[in-house]
């Protein structure tokens, strides 16, 4: 028995920011008995500090917020960690949630919520961040450099900053270089499910890499329409 103790292996640590300290306690207890550990703060500017100086796993982060909302949390937060961040949300309309995952959320939650639900995403998100990658890890197309291992990238040697949703993207476009990869590739590579036709959160992450890996006359990535992506291989690249 002690001997399967020492092997369990430690609780990740994951941050709630919510102002309902009765959710709190209640998403700690049910975490806490399966290999969680569970903090929770009530504010938004707390929750903002907490999540930068601490090394969490996953941020829980509740959009509705005193002292500061929850999308003013993550824009701070994008700027200075890649930390993994599910947004819980009240609000059901389609446009609140696109602006949840521009701003550089993972995925997003609805409330009211089962709890198991958001175990199984939470678990989702960090299987696509921790996933160890077969092959080599390091992936150059280009002036692109992605290493899987370190889950940092750049471009012609300058460091490139993105939320780990946007890096497992780049990373399926970047092995796929030169093939057509489709929406449901994609999704089943980071979700482990098919697309829907609403599903806009992949287009969304991969308007950000345009974003911030092209310049305006280059094209990396390439539009097909009505089947997916296309990531420009080395061989198609201006000269």
């Amino acid at each position: 028995m002690r001997q399967e103790t020492s092997l369990k292996r430690r609780p990740k640590s994951i941050l709630l920011v919510d102002d309902d300290v009765g959710l709190c306690a209640l998403m700690a207890e049910f975490f806490e008995g399966h290999n969680f550990h569970l903090e929770a703060v009530h504010d938004g500017g707390t929750g903002l500090a907490m999540a930068i100086k601490g090394h969490y796993s996953m941020v829980l982060l509740d959009v509705m917020l005193p002292v500061c909302d929850g999308f003013q949390v993550l824009t701070e937060l994008r700027r200075r960690s890649a930390v993994p961040v599910i947004l819980l949300t009240a609000r059901t309309e389609q446009q609140d949630r696109i602006a949840g995952l521009e701003v550089g959320a993972d995925d997003y939650l609805p409330k009211p919520f089962a709890p198991r639900e958001l175990l199984a995403r939470v678990r989702a998100v960090l299987r696509r961040t921790e996933q160890v990658q077969t092959g080599s890890p390091i992936v150059e197309v280009g002036e692109i450099r992605l290493n899987n291992q370190s889950r940092t990238v750049s471009k012609r040697d300058r460091p490139v900053d993105l939320t780990s949703f946007e890096f497992d993207v780049l990373d399926a476009l970047m092995r796929s270089a030169g093939r057509v990869i489709s929406r449901d590739e994609i999704a089943a590579t980071l979700y482990h499910r098919e697309s829907t036709p609403f599903e806009r959160s992949i287009d969304v992450h991969v308007s950000h890499l345009r974003k911030k890996l092209e310049t305006d006359d280059e094209i990396l990535i390439r539009t097909v329409r009505g089947i997916g992506y296309l990531f420009v291989s080395e061989t198609e690249q201006p000269k």
